[in-house]
């Protein structure tokens, strides 16, 4: 497996080494993940752009951590294809994470045409705005794991399998992926790299929990609300088996994707899974009652739910590719990702900022 110009050099090094003082955007600065991004990327010495809408009432991490102080923030819409090309062309950005979207499924359903919307012709507006830079800039695109049409009999998807999607949000994402591959081949094309100097890389990630999340019909959220509030946690589909992760697995992915893309851009001009193991799995009541046990409180129903819309009841990712030639690993076990989880949220609110970024110092040099 060869590794490029930086050998088994760890986390810290490498993602240091890769963007201290290197210009990065990040769309989707705000939201859950976006904000335990720029916290990192802050700590690692990059000059930060952050451009999302505002954080949503009751789901404000970005806030609660003072987010504005870490980057130069953009409060605009990914849709407002001329504000974007404007902040792109006045930043001239070294590397793009994109994570700006739409990212629930349960939403999707209520507003479909806004999740197409925003996560595909969203990530159109990105890339073509980046095509008329003229210097070198690495992409990498945040997709999902539900980007392949899944036939729920047990396999475990691979970067080349088909892409489908049941609901709207995956549809979306797979609509997102496609967009992707054509600028890719048309405007990014690895064969005429040193002319335009673009390499982008779509990163497909599985469940994702972690501190800071507040979201609705997300699990862990929807269990912390429950015991805060007295009430019994209403489990909807406790059979369902998901690729669960902590947050810092896929973002720690997309950092080495980046440095990998940035140094060998032909080689890693693709589309990568990031997940668990595939003999790390839990159904959710598994993690219902892992999480309540080590929150040390709160109970759970699992009432009939009538008219519910579809979700996928069983869901894996196969990771080989990016263990063999990104040579990414997963640090932490499901029950491990649990409990990094759980102990962010029994946090007071003046601790919440450094806490993060102990548990992201802490995870780096694992």
């Amino acid at each position: 497996m060869r590794l490029g110009k930086f050998g088994n050099m760890n986390y810290c090094g490498l993602f240091e080494h890769t963007y201290k003082g290197k210009k990065v955007l990040l769309t989707g600065h705000t939201g859950f993940k976006g904000t335990w991004m720029l916290i990192w990327l802050h700590q690692l010495g990059a000059i930060i752009k952050g451009y999302a809408l505002a954080p949503e009432e009751g789901n404000d991490f970005y806030t609660r951590i003072g987010g504005d102080s870490l980057c130069d923030s953009v409060i605009a819409d990914i849709r407002d294809k001329d504000k974007l090309k404007a902040v792109i062309n006045d930043f001239q950005p070294d590397f793009v994470f994109h994570l700006a979207a739409q990212p629930l499924v349960i939403r999707s359903y209520e507003e479909p045409l806004y999740t197409f919307d925003v996560n595909i012709m969203g990530t159109g507006y990105l890339l073509e705005a980046i095509r008329f830079l003229e210097k070198k800039c690495t992409i990498v695109v945040i997709t999902t794991d539900k980007v392949y049409e899944n036939r729920e009999t047990g396999q475990a998807y691979k970067e080349d399998d088909k892409l489908g999607g049941y609901d709207p949000y995956s549809a979306s994402k797979a609509g997102a992926e496609i967009v992707v591959s054509s600028y890719r081949n048309s405007f990014f094309n690895s064969s005429k790299y040193k002319i335009h100097q673009k390499a982008i890389a779509s990163a497909r990630a599985g469940n994702v929990i972690g501190g800071g999340d507040w979201s609705k019909n997300r699990i862990i959220p929807d269990i912390i609300r429950g015991i805060e509030r007295g009430e019994d946690v209403i489990v909807r589909n406790p059979v369902s088996v998901r690729p669960w992760q902590f947050v810092l697995e896929p973002l720690g992915g997309y950092l080495l994707l980046g440095a990998r893309l940035n140094d060998e851009p032909v080689k890693f001009a693709d589309a990568w899974n990031f997940g668990p193991h595939t003999d790390d799995v839990m159904n959710v009541r598994q993690v219902v009652e892992q999480a309540i046990s080590i929150y040390g409180k709160g109970k759970y129903v699992m009432p009939p739910i009538i008219g519910q819309p579809h979700e996928a009841g069983l869901l894996n990712l196969d990771i080989g590719k990016s263990v063999s030639e990104l040579a990414w690993q997963p640090k932490l076990r499901t029950a491990g990702a649990i409990e990094y989880t759980i102990d962010w949220y029994k946090l007071s609110a003046p601790e919440y900022y450094n806490f993060t970024l102990g548990q992201i110092q802490k995870y780096a040099n694992k």
